[in-house]
């Protein structure tokens, strides 16, 4: 397999953290190179690095950035994809640039409209949930929402080997005439797709907790899904943890947090290694800005997976049908 490559510059804790999660990848086995600038990256020794010398910040705008600062590492990547010289990337920076990037540089899938971030919700003691879109397209129409679906399932079928992954619309009520006029478009031409198993609209109480393996959403809300989904993890988390450090309650605390243990392993976002463009003609795989090097071995670990079981090629059938 061509090697995986990995922006060395993306990220709140790149590049050292980058260069450490890919050293971990070449020490079990996953062939990874770095793209990135040589002058600001230390001990990089035995990795291969393809020289880029501009950076793309979290907080540039990113379709400018992209059409600007073409010898970012976020920009060289793709390009590195697009001309066959790798099979996947990973970046943890800038979600936008990333997406941006991988759509004008190796550009849609055949019969794709737009394409969608694929992001994964690890339930504890259930299999993992899939979120798209998650903030690739704010703005969308009905059509795109039907084909987010449909590789939404391609992506469960291939990921997570689910034979028929049961696809649900976000929306304010389970029944079809609920929702704006957007949903209730979708939900129409959901319901007449007999190459999905359409189970109907579902709500946010639904997203964790319902019978529904993916959860399909305009950019705008699924964006929302995801940060409120992060930001109420975070609070209970530390609601637990300052209720339970008090002398009083220590002892139990420490009983208490080793039955939280394995539930927090689960939920943390490092074990997942990152969120899925999907319907561009490439593997893209975009990392939470804090990604540590666990998350990076992940993501590199997915990439591989997903390059060797011909994602990219069950997208594009699937989008065809």
């Amino acid at each position: 397999m061509k090697p995986i490559v990995v922006d060395a510059m993306g990220g709140d804790n790149a590049p050292s953290v980058i260069v450490e999660g890919v050293q971990e990848a070449l020490s079990v086995g996953i062939p990874v190179e770095l793209v990135g600038d040589p002058a600001r990256i230390p001990n990089y020794d035995g990795i291969t690095l393809h020289p880029a010398l501009e950076v793309i910040e979290m907080d540039d705008e990113p379709g400018r950035a992209v059409r600007t600062k073409k010898d970012s590492s976020i920009v060289r990547a793709a390009e590195r994809v697009r001309d066959g010289h790798a099979s996947a990337m990973v970046s943890a920076g800038n979600t936008g640039a990333v997406a941006a990037a991988a759509l004008l540089r190796m550009k849609r899938l055949k019969g794709v409209n737009r394409p969608a971030i694929a992001t994964t919700l690890p339930v504890p003691g259930r299999a993992p949930k899939i979120l798209l879109d998650s903030g690739a397209m704010a703005d969308c129409q009905a059509d795109w929402l039907h084909q987010f679906a449909r590789m939404g399932s391609a992506f469960a079928q291939v990921r997570y080997e689910v034979a028929s992954p049961r696809i649900g619309l976000v929306s304010i009520g389970e029944e079809p005439e609920k929702g704006n006029q957007l949903v209730k478009e979708a939900h129409h031409l959901l319901a007449d797709d007999s190459t999905i198993n359409f189970i109907g609209n579902v709500e946010g109480r639904d997203v964790l907790d319902g019978d529904v393996d993916v959860l399909v959403a305009d950019g705008f809300t699924g964006n929302v899904i995801l940060k409120t989904l992060e930001g109420t993890v975070q609070f209970l988390v530390n609601q637990i943890i300052s209720a339970l450090s008090t002398d009083d309650a220590a002892e139990v605390g420490a009983e208490a947090l080793g039955h939280l243990a394995p539930i927090a392993a689960e939920l943390n976002p490092d074990a997942v290694g990152g969120a899925m463009l999907l319907g561009v003609n490439g593997i893209a795989i975009i990392s939470h800005g804090s990604a540590g090097p666990t998350a990076i071995v992940n993501a590199c670990k997915v990439a591989q997976d997903m390059v060797e079981l011909d994602l990219v090629g069950e997208l594009a059938a699937a989008v065809s049908l």
